[in-house]
């Protein structure tokens, strides 16, 4: 039987592709899809939902899912540790239930961001460069936040998030990080995450050119979603639970 699949945030960029997903693959089916003027009840009709749309709109989004009894996939930006970490006691309440939060579905993105992590015990200074076309409204990005979190837990620091930077003009300090975000009408998608210690320099750069870079980690995503319990970030994770799952059915 096909997933029902409800997408909230329809007619935006990640959006049209998710629906174009979703109409290609014989094990997806549209249950329904919503724009920021439509009633979350509409959901009712679906298995499953998909979140893309604001950082403001999102938590309600996820709320609403979890009180109907939907997994929900989250691909909006804005979820810091911070807000992560509120949404925890709510999801002890739904004990059946599944929420992926997924920052980017791009594979070479989420490798990056590990190949960063990785790095991190063993150089002592990181900045993390991110753009993106004007048209994206948060900033920095959700990938950027993400990141910072993870070379700053990798390097024992704690990782609260915020614009704390007290040098002007160098962006926010998410984690410990700097976060320089560019916003620039045409722009590709990139990040470059800078690393360096005494007598060199690193640089991890990842650059998406088109949107089918998020095709195959939506979709993997999507598959995954039904069977899901409990709350997961980034799509590594997501993946690692779904491979785990379906190993232990072939036993």
């Amino acid at each position: 039987m096909a997933i029902r699949i409800g997408i909230v945030g329809a007619t935006g960029r990640m959006g049209v592709l998710c629906l174009r997903i979703i109409e290609s693959t014989e094990e997806f089916e549209l249950a329904a899809k919503l724009d920021s003027t439509s009633d979350l009840g509409e959901l009712d009709k679906a298995d499953v939902v998909v979140d893309f749309t604001t950082p403001s709109a999102s938590p309600s989004i996820v709320e609403f899912s979890l009180n109907r009894g939907k997994n929900i996939l989250v691909g909006t930006s804005g979820w810091t540790a911070e807000r992560i970490e509120a949404l925890e006691p709510t999801m002890i309440k739904f004990p059946d239930a599944g929420v992926a939060i997924v920052p980017n579905f791009s594979v070479g993105s989420v490798l990056a961001t590990k190949f960063a992590a990785e790095a991190a015990p063993w150089f002592d200074d990181f900045e993390i460069i991110e753009t993106h076309d004007s048209s994206k409204l948060d900033a920095p990005s959700g990938t950027a936040i993400r990141t910072a979190e993870l070379i700053s837990k990798e390097r024992g620091v704690a990782t609260s998030t915020g614009a704390e930077s007290k040098v002007p003009a160098r962006g926010a300090e998410i984690a410990g990080v700097p976060v320089h975000s560019i916003r620039l009408q045409g722009a590709r998608a990139r990040q470059q995450v800078i690393a360096s210690t005494p007598g060199e320099v690193l640089r991890i750069e990842h650059e998406v050119y088109d949107l089918s870079a998020y095709e195959p980690g939506i979709k993997r995503s999507l598959l995954a979603l039904p069977g899901l319990r409990g709350l997961v970030v980034g799509l590594d994770n997501l993946l690692s639970i779904a491979k785990s799952n379906q190993s232990r059915g072939r036993e």
